[in-house]
């Protein structure tokens, strides 16, 4: 797991509270929501507000966009480092 990988995923267990969750037991291409991590809608728009905050990423996601950036920490990874502003 390198750097932004674990960065990412301490960042969705720290936002979301995920208690016995740690960065190194978290699957990098494993879904973020439903059988994965079993995040849903809510923890979405939390993710997005963290995401803005830590890395001044402002770029507006919708529809396949969303889902194509939000399904596993990898994908994440990529579109934060393509965005990042911090």
């Amino acid at each position: 797991m390198d750097a932004l990988h674990a960065e990412l995923s301490q960042l969705i267990i720290d936002t979301l509270n995920l208690a016995g969750t740690t960065a190194e037991s978290v699957d990098v291409d494993a879904p973020l929501f439903g059988e994965g991590l079993g995040l849903d809608s809510l923890d979405a728009l939390e993710l997005v507000v963290a995401l803005e905050y830590h890395y001044g990423i402002e770029k507006p996601l919708e529809g396949d966009e969303a889902r194509a950036v939000f399904r596993s920490v990898r994908t994440l990874a990529t579109f934060v480092a393509e965005h990042r502003t911090k």
